[in-house]
């Protein structure tokens, strides 16, 4: 089974749309999956437009009534996935954005590399095309990096797009029990994941994928001094969870 993971807030636009192209890629492309939209409190119609596509594709709607934050998304995410999949080894978890960012044609090479072996996939995206909030935020992010931050085995570590094993997350989960999966926000989240799920994985591999930026119907929602911030109070604590697991008895 693969689990397409979908943290959404106020993209009624695009959503909708971008649930038929993952069924299109789906119809050619022999693999069960199951499509996991999280609703972070969006005001704009989000859930009432996703309603109707739950009778017709495997989808399932969560929903939270306030919004909490990227980072919240991806630990109601993480933490649904890896109760429902009923074969841990065999399944995989995938996030993408919902502005079309991630392209859906993109998911079979994903697969392709998690069924070669890999425990995580993740994209490596060329900024070039990218809107100028991004591109400013990218190269903090790149000095963040040359500055300290640890290998995470991935080129490009801020990545939204990513495949995760789900029994590496199912590891994750246990070792932190009750504690969040993640506690930060925008690309300090996604580095963050990565670096837990890591510690758990015997292989990480990583795949060009051109993101789409051309087709967003918004503008980025990319904050540079903000999530600059973010990523250095994230760069402080990054040594302490690159640290190798603890090997079990």
């Amino acid at each position: 089974m693969i689990y397409i993971c979908i943290p959404t807030y106020n993209e009624g636009p695009t959503v909708g749309v971008l649930l038929w192209r993952i069924r299109r890629v789906f119809q050619d492309y022999s693999r069960e999956y199951e499509i996991i939209v999280y609703d972070d409190g969006s005001t704009d119609g989000t859930h009432e437009t996703l309603l109707p596509y739950a009778e017709v594709i495997p989808l399932t709607l969560l929903r939270g009534e306030q919004c909490k934050g990227y980072g919240f998304a991806l630990d109601k995410l993480v933490r649904e996935v890896s109760r429902r999949t009923r074969y841990a080894r065999r399944d995989a978890l995938i996030v993408m954005q919902a502005d079309f960012t991630d392209q859906p044609e993109h998911i079979p090479e994903l697969v392709k590399r998690f069924e070669g072996g890999a425990d995580i996939v993740a994209a490596k995206q060329e900024m070039s095309e990218a809107p100028a909030p991004v591109r400013r935020l990218r190269r903090f992010a790149d000095w963040i990096q040359h500055a300290g931050l640890p290998r995470t085995g991935a080129a490009d570590p801020f990545t939204t797009y990513r495949l995760y094993r789900i029994s590496v997350l199912r590891e994750l989960l246990k070792a932190l029990g009750d504690k969040a999966v993640v506690t930060s926000n925008g690309w300090a989240a996604n580095m963050e994941l990565l670096l837990k799920a890591r510690r758990f994985a015997r292989r990480v591999e990583t795949v060009d994928l051109a993101p789409r930026y051309d087709v967003r119907t918004r503008e980025t929602r990319v904050r540079p001094f903000a999530d600059a911030v973010n990523l250095y109070r994230f760069s402080r604590m990054a040594r302490i969870l690159a640290a190798p697991a603890r090997g079990g008895g």
